[in-house]
This record gives structure tokens, C-alpha cells and sequence, in this order.
């Protein structure tokens, strides 16, 4: 949705604005990310359960399919922030920067998936966490790359204000997951577990979001309320 902007800001040489635009979408990006990663990595296994395990899917299919969603959800920061800096880059009418990382990306993976597997079995862990992880890791070097592209391109890219946004992700997580560890310990169905996790964790984050009046959550609130007013 980002991409508009930032191909009207490009045309129109409003650099400024362009890189107020991309730091912003980033930062929404990784306040929404962060979580949902965290969230997946510790309720991995009972939603996993809730929504497969049934019928011929049992509890050790549902144990192999967590054990690959924790370390693809390991990725999922860097996935949501690739989306965002590729458009950037094709709103600047460069379509061959995003390719030739991405192709580099790509080999690195192939590289990985050869490499992590053995060495994930080496240390006890199931082997396919590794393929996972090759993925993840890959994707995080090619986002890293891009940004450094991105940045040197526009000379700054509001290193201030993704820097807060980082650490206000960093104290939402560090409270939510505590909640989830708690919770997840505790006996109950996946249903409870799961379902319960969510709220909890959704809850537990937006508050800490709010105590530390993230401007994003604070918008949110606003077109809520809006909608709220309108509809009466």
C-alpha cells in the first residue's frame, strides 16, 4: 500500500518526505512483526495442534510441524521488511538492485539448506529445522543489504527514529513473551492454550505499546474511534 507514496514522493523529488515515508512504513512494519514472530515461536505447538491435529495428524506430526514453524517465524521480521524496502526500491524505478540480492539470497539459501541440516542433527536438534532456518537466515542478509543500499541511496533513512521503534519492539516482546512462557507452561486444551496465548500476548503488547505512547498504536487508536463516532 506503501508503494504510491513512494513513487509520487520519487517523481515529484521529494526525497525528505520519501524517506520520512520508508522509515515510517518500516517501523509499523517491525512493531507488527516482532510480536507476531515471538508469538509464533513460543505458541507454536498448540496452534499448530488447534488447527491440524485431528484424524491421522498426531502429536508427533504436530511436534515436527512446530519444530519448522519456530524457525521460519525466526524470519518473519525479516520477510515483512523485505516487502517494504523491494517496493521502495521499484518506486525509484529500480527493478535490477532487488534482483541481483535476491539472486544472491537465493544461492546463499541453497548454501544453507546444504549446511544447517547436518549440523542441526549434530547437536540432537531435528534436521529440518535447519532448511527453515537457511530460509530466515538467508532472507535477514538480503534485507540487511538492501537497507544498506537504501540508506546509502537517500543518505539517511531516520536511523533515530527506527532505532526507538526497535527498542519500544524490543520492550513490547520482552513483556509478552514472559506473559506467553507463563501461560504456555500451564496445563490446558490447545484451544485454551492457543487461543487464550493470543489475546494475552496481543493484550499484554499493546499496553506496553501504549504505556511507552508509540505514535503508530496512538493513530490507530484515533481511526478507531472515528469509526466508533461514525457509526452512532
Amino acid at each position: 500500500a506503501a508503494m504510491p507514496t513512494f513513487s509520487a514522493q520519487h517523481a515529484l523529488g521529494k526525497f525528505d518526505e520519501l524517506r520520512a515515508s520508508l522509515s515510517a512504513s518500516l517501523r509499523g512494519v517491525l512493531l507488527l512483526a516482532a510480536p507476531a514472530s515471538l508469538g509464533l515461536i513460543i505458541l507454536g505447538r498448540p496452534i499448530v495442534a488447534l488447527l491440524y491435529q485431528r484424524g491421522e495428524f498426531d502429536a508427533s506430526m504436530t511436534a515436527l510441524v512446530s519444530w519448522a514453524l519456530l524457525w521460519f517465524a525466526a524470519g518473519l521480521v525479516g520477510h515483512s521488511m523485505l516487502e517494504v524496502l523491494t517496493r521502495a526500491f521499484y518506486a525509484q524505478h529500480d527493478t535490477k538492485t532487488p534482483v541481483i540480492v535476491g539472486a544472491g539470497a537465493m544461492g546463499l539459501n541453497v548454501l544453507f539448506s546444504l549446511t544447517f541440516p547436518g549440523l542441526f542433527a549434530r547437536i540432537g536438534w531435528m534436521p529440518h529445522g535447519g532448511l527453515a532456518l537457511a530460509n530466515s537466515f538467508a532472507t535477514a542478509l538480503e534485507v540487511s543489504t538492501l537497507f544498506l543500499v537504501m540508506r546509502h541511496r537517500l543518505k539517511t533513512l531516520e536511523g533515530s527514529s527506527l532505532g526507538r521503534g526497535f527498542l519500544q519492539a524490543a520492550a513490547g516482546v520482552v513483556c509478552m513473551s514472559a506473559a506467553l512462557l507463563l501461560w504456555s507452561n500451564r496445563a490446558g486444551s490447545p484451544w485454551l492454550i492457543g487461543l487464550g496465548g493470543v489475546a494475552l500476548g496481543g493484550t499484554v503488547y499493546g499496553l506496553i505499546m501504549w504505556a511507552l505512547k508509540v505514535p503508530e498504536l496512538q493513530i490507530v487508536y484515533k481511526v478507531v474511534m472515528r469509526r466508533v463516532g461514525h457509526g452512532r
